[in-house]
C-alpha cells in the first residue's frame, strides 16, 4: 500500500463525518497521476506555497503602503495568520487540515499591489470589472507555472472562490455565498478574524488610533488586547460550530455582531483615515498611469515581462500584469517610465 493511501485511510477513520476526506475529492480539471506519498490536498498546498504569486505577497500592502517598520503586516503575513487560525479551528472540529491550509494559503493570490485601493482602480478601468477573488482563480488556473496553471482540486478552488465577504454578512446571504466544504467555511471566517485583529494591532502600532479609541462595548465582548481578541473569536467559532454538530461553521450571535461592528469601525477609523487614504490616492494614480501606458503600448508589456493569454483583450493582459506586481515593483516601474532618469555617461 502506498503512503498516500495509508494517509487517506487514516483521514477517513479520524475525521468528522462532515469533513472532506481527500479520497473523496471531486478531482482536478486535468487528470494527473496521484502522488505516491501526498494526498491531493497536500499537493495543492505545496503547489501554492512554492508558486511565484505566493512569494510576491511579501511585498504587497495589507493596510499600510510599503511600511518601513519591520513589524507591520503584509499580504503574506496576513495569509500565514489566516492559515494558522484556520488550522487551529479545523483541528478542533476534526476537519481536513491540509485542505483548510491549502485554501488559506491560496485565498489572496490575486490581490493587487496597494491593497484594495489597487483593486478598486482595476475594477474601474476594466470593462468587465475586477475582483481579487476572480483574479486568484485566474492565477491558479491560467497564469502561474508559465501559463500552465497549478491544476488545483475542485475543493481548493471552491474555497478560494467563496472566501471573500467584503462588507457583507460574515456568513453570506445564503448557501450560494458559502464554500461547499466546511474547511472552506473555516477559512472564510478565519480571514475576517485575522484581519480585524491584525489591522487593529497595526493601526495602534502606527499611532493612527489609541487603544482607548476602540468602543468599550467591543472591548468587553472581544477583549482589550490583540491576543485576547483572537482567542475570543477562535474559541467562539469552535464552540458555536460544535453546538451545530459541525453542520456549519459559525460564530455565536454576540461575537458575530461584535466582529461585524469592529470591521465597520475599522473602515471608518483606519482604512478611510486621511493618512492612509492619502497614500492610496497617490498609489491609485500610479496604477492608472501604468494601465494607460501598457494598453497603448502592448509591445512594451511583453518587454517588461507581461504575458497575454491567447484571445484575451489587451486590457485583461495589462490587468494580469499589474495585479501581479508588488508595491515596490509598481512604484519602481512608474519611476522608470514616467520620471526623468539620471544621464549615464559611458
Amino acid at each position: 500500500m502506498k503512503i498516500r493511501e495509508t494517509i487517506e485511510e487514516r483521514e477517513v477513520a479520524s475525521l468528522a463525518p462532515q469533513a472532506c476526506a481527500s479520497r473523496f475529492s471531486r478531482g482536478r480539471a486535468s487528470d494527473e497521476p496521484p502522488c505516491p506519498v501526498r494526498t491531493c490536498f497536500q499537493v495543492d498546498r505545496d503547489r501554492i506555497l512554492h508558486c511565484k504569486s505566493f512569494r510576491r505577497l511579501k511585498h504587497k500592502t495589507q493596510v499600510f503602503l510599503s511600511p518601513e517598520g519591520d513589524h507591520y503586516r503584509t499580504r503574506l503575513t496576513h495569509t500565514l495568520e489566516v492559515a494558522q487560525i484556520a488550522r487551529t479551528v479545523a483541528r478542533a472540529l476534526r476537519l481536513n487540515e491540509d485542505l483548510t491550509e491549502a485554501i488559506a494559503l491560496g485565498h489572496d493570490l490575486g490581490h493587487t499591489p496597494f491593497g484594495h485601493a489597487g483593486e478598486r482602480v482595476l475594477d474601474e478601468l476594466l470593462s468587465n470589472g475586477f475582483h481579487h477573488v476572480r483574479q486568484s482563480l485566474r492565477v491558479v488556473d491560467l497564469l502561474e507555472n508559465d501559463g500552465a496553471g497549478l491544476n488545483l482540486t475542485w475543493e481548493v478552488r471552491d474555497g478560494i472562490q467563496h472566501h471573500s465577504k467584503g462588507r457583507g454578512a460574515l456568513l453570506g446571504s445564503g448557501a450560494h455565498d458559502l464554500p461547499a466544504t466546511l474547511e472552506g467555511q473555516v477559512v472564510r471566517l478565519a480571514d475576517v478574524v485575522a484581519y480585524v485583529s491584525h489591522d487593529l494591532d497595526d493601526a495602534i502600532r502606527a499611532e493612527l488610533i489609541g487603544c482607548d479609541a476602540i468602543p468599550s462595548g467591543l472591548r468587553q465582548v472581544l477583549g482589550s488586547r490583540h491576543g485576547e481578541r483572537i482567542n475570543t473569536m477562535v474559541v467562539d467559532m469552535i464552540e458555536a460550530s460544535l453546538a451545530t454538530d459541525t453542520t456549519t461553521v459559525c460564530l455565536s450571535a454576540a461575537v458575530s455582531q461584535a466582529v461585524t461592528e469592529l470591521r465597520d469601525w475599522l473602515f471608518r477609523h483606519v482604512y478611510q483615515a486621511a493618512p492612509v487614504a492619502g497614500d492610496f490616492y497617490k498609489a491609485s494614480h500610479v496604477l492608472r498611469e501604468l494601465f494607460g501606458f501598457f494598453v497603448a503600448h502592448p509591445i512594451e508589456l511583453a518587454a517588461c515581462g507581461g504575458r497575454r493569454v491567447e484571445e484575451d483583450p489587451v486590457e485583461v493582459a495589462v490587468a494580469d500584469f499589474l495585479a501581479g506586481m508588488t508595491d515596490r515593483y509598481a512604484m519602481n516601474l512608474y519611476q522608470q517610465l514616467f520620471l526623468p532618469q539620471p544621464w549615464k555617461v559611458l
